[in-house]
């Protein structure tokens, strides 16, 4: 079986650099976007994975011409800042997703994974969990630019042809931020672990060819969660392995992962009243 080839905008930031390095080698060929204004050694670290390529977002037959023979983009590329204003953001999150998008589409490649953000929903109460069908709400001009990804993304894939996934970034931060004491816990509900994160973005990739489009939640298997990731972990098969409360230094002794367990119908020692008196049911072909 030949590798897909896999371009990544935004290879040298934080997230693309965490997807070179640990996303499968044997099953994805790597292309690796960068500015051209990268420093050494940023592109150093991340030499060894992949073919390094020159892109701008403004420079849409550029972007063409890197994109070719490419199978699916990751683009994480852009400005990821909560405090933005609308003048630095509209270059590189509303002109270049467009131009993304559209040279992905004439160049021919199949998927695109677009790295849209917690920030979506980030104006909605913090009591409120946020569902992948409901409508959007932004807390900062960052997230209206990610809600215009979205829509994009949308447009691309249900007017244009092209297959686009939007994953809702949590808060991707390594295990050793999670262990902080003095400065951890306010992601609690939103933490979205390295290796989780490229699992995710290989569950993005690897989804099947007829699914047109989705919007998905990156978030670990927190025992709180800001987003839901339910309909994530049954779309694409994203299995987390990382919980915040098992990190935490002063959570991670009650273990609360174990003692606050979710609904689950399927679980057999979680009863109802009634189960007992009922048929068994199916799901996937197996009884419960």
């Amino acid at each position: 079986m030949s590798q897909r080839v896999v371009l990544v905008t935004g290879a040298a930031g934080g997230i693309g650099k965490c997807v070179a390095e640990l996303i499968d080698k044997k099953k994805y060929k790597l292309r690796l976007m960068i500015r051209s204004k990268t420093n050494k050694k940023q592109t150093d670290a991340i030499g060894s994975f992949g073919e390094i390529v020159e892109g701008t977002l403004d420079n849409f037959e550029g972007l063409k011409q890197v994109f070719a023979g490419v199978d699916t983009i990751i683009h994480l590329a852009g400005v990821p800042d909560a405090n933005a204003t609308w003048e630095s953001l509209r270059a590189a999150n509303i002109d270049g997703a467009y131009n993304v998008f559209v040279a992905a589409r004439a160049a021919g490649v199949k998927r695109v994974v677009f790295a849209s953000s917690i920030h979506a929903i980030s104006g909605s109460p913090r009591d409120f969990q946020a569902k992948t069908y409901e409508p959007v709400n932004p807390g900062d001009l960052y997230g209206v630019t990610k809600c215009f990804g979205e829509a994009l993304a949308r447009y691309m894939a249900e007017q244009e042809g092209l297959s686009a996934i939007a994953v809702r970034i949590g808060a991707f931060q390594p295990h050793a931020s999670a262990r902080k004491e003095d400065g951890g816990l306010w992601m609690m509900d939103a933490w979205l672990s390295q290796r989780d994160c490229v699992h995710l973005f290989e569950c993005c990739i690897d989804a099947p060819a007829d699914l047109k489009f989705a919007i998905v939640h990156g978030l670990s298997k927190n025992t709180f969660q800001r987003m839901d990731i339910t309909d994530t972990c049954h779309l694409l098969g994203y299995k987390p392995q990382d919980n915040f409360t098992s990190e935490y230094p002063s959570l991670k002794p009650y273990k609360l992962e174990e003692k606050i367990v979710a609904h689950n119908v399927w679980d057999p020692e979680q009863k109802s009243g009634l189960r007992d008196q009922l048929p068994t049911m199916e799901r996937d072909g197996k009884k419960k």
